[in-house]
């Protein structure tokens, strides 16, 4: 096995350890996510309490991804890569303290960080493939992205389950110390084996370029903004909440459940090359936005609701699938090639910041309007993404202004 590596092209083990590093990260994220939920769950924390733990792990990334967009350009990809490993491990052993510490505001301390940690990771990841496949290899890079990003979220569904099974099995701290000292090996071979001048622009690019000048990137951006906005405004809160108090489902159904699509999602996005013949971003957008109207209507006719909401989540998440996965080989083939996280970063920048939109709206159109009307906004706003991709170039040559 060492010899078959040693034969590989040195942009194919690149896009390895790459990927490696993600994998590893995204494990130790989703894991962190459910320790934290069921761990203070357990000490008595309310639901609202435990969701102002992970306002701050949103927040910093939309801040994480415009600024490290900027600093991957100037210092290089590997260092940024490094970096949010880095911090991953400051914000697990940060959560090594006796429980007597662990208050809310140390808590958000540790989740911000970590929110830094998985933006700048991320960042660099899908950034960094642009640096190893030629201009004129766009299939390839269709590939390269949807498996690296199909994977990751495969993976931080199986973080569900590790971080359950770790508490189960040695508690909250000896979870905590087990990610930290595996993450720091990993962190450790990455500084060995990652190229140097990875990402690194030739030009220094100021502080006032973070905002993009291409058309094409700030019309996809402003596209994903609403997408992840329409997954997040019923997915997050609304469902859940729906499941508990309405299905009478328990919590380690519901959680079962939601890791378990998270998975099939995932493993969606990494084979969509070969469901897509087409980057076609605005047919697949208007084909998502169907489904919670279906959903909707399923409901109004008092069909089995549970039934109606398990097909309609696969039906979504399949459809959703496809169109993050569009976006995400997009992103990376209309950012320009030298200084590309400056794009990548701008663009992720959007993606929290829909994400933040949709999960406080879940929780205020649920609480006020109840799911029926989480669900017609999603469809509203994948309709305004999809109508948002019309004016997207149809080449890769879309990094002008």
């Amino acid at each position: 096995m060492v010899t078959a590596l040693r034969n590989l092209s040195a942009p194919v083990r690149q896009y390895l350890l790459i990927t490696g590093n993600y994998w590893a990260f995204t494990l130790t994220d989703g894991a962190l996510r459910m320790l934290v939920v069921l761990y203070f769950h357990q000490l008595g924390y309310s639901p609202l309490s435990i969701a102002m733990l992970f306002l701050f792990y949103e927040i910093f990334g939309i801040v994480t991804n415009l600024v490290g967009g900027w600093l991957g350009a100037r210092i290089g990809l590997n260092r940024t890569m490094n970096i949010g490993l880095g911090l991953q491990i400051i914000a697990l052993s940060m959560l090594l303290v006796p429980a007597d510490w662990l208050t809310v505001v140390w808590v958000m301390i540790a989740q911000a960080l970590s929110g830094i940690a998985k933006d700048l990771n991320k960042m660099s990841a899908k950034s960094a493939i642009k640096t190893l496949i030629p201009a004129d290899a766009q299939g390839q890079l269709y590939r390269w992205i949807a498996i690296l990003t199909g994977s990751k979220n495969a993976l931080k569904g199986i973080g569900f389950f590790l971080g359950a099974l770790l508490l189960s099995l040695i508690g909250f701290t000896g979870a905590i110390l087990l990610m930290a000292l595996a993450l720091l090996g990993v962190w450790l071979f990455s500084m060995w084996r990652l190229a140097a001048d990875l990402g690194k622009a030739k030009f220094k690019p100021k502080f006032r370029e973070i905002l993009s000048k291409s058309r094409a990137i700030n019309t996809l951006s402003a596209a994903r903004l609403f997408l992840f906005a329409a997954r997040d405004i019923w997915f997050v809160v609304a469902l859940p909440v729906y499941l508990s108090t309405q299905l009478n489902w328990d919590h380690w159904r519901i959680g079962g459940f939601m890791a378990l699509w998270v998975i099939g999602y995932g493993a969606v996005q990494s084979i969509a090359p070969r469901l897509t013949r087409t980057h076609n971003a605005v047919g697949w957008g208007l084909a998502l936005a169907i489904t919670p109207l279906l959903i909707i209507g399923g409901l109004y006719w008092q069909l089995p609701p549970a039934t109606v909401l398990v097909v309609g989540l696969l039906v979504f998440g399949f459809a959703f699938a496809i169109n993050s996965a569009l976006h995400s080989y997009l992103i990376v083939s209309y950012a320009r090639g030298d200084g590309v996280s400056l794009d990548v970063g701008f663009y992720y920048m959007a993606n929290a910041g829909g994400r933040l939109l949709g999960t406080i709206l879940s929780g205020w159109v649920y609480q006020a309007y109840g799911l029926t009307a989480c669900l017609a906004i999603s469809a509203v706003f994948i309709l305004i993404a999809a109508l948002l991709a019309l004016a997207l170039p149809r080449t890769a040559d879309a990094a002008q202004p």
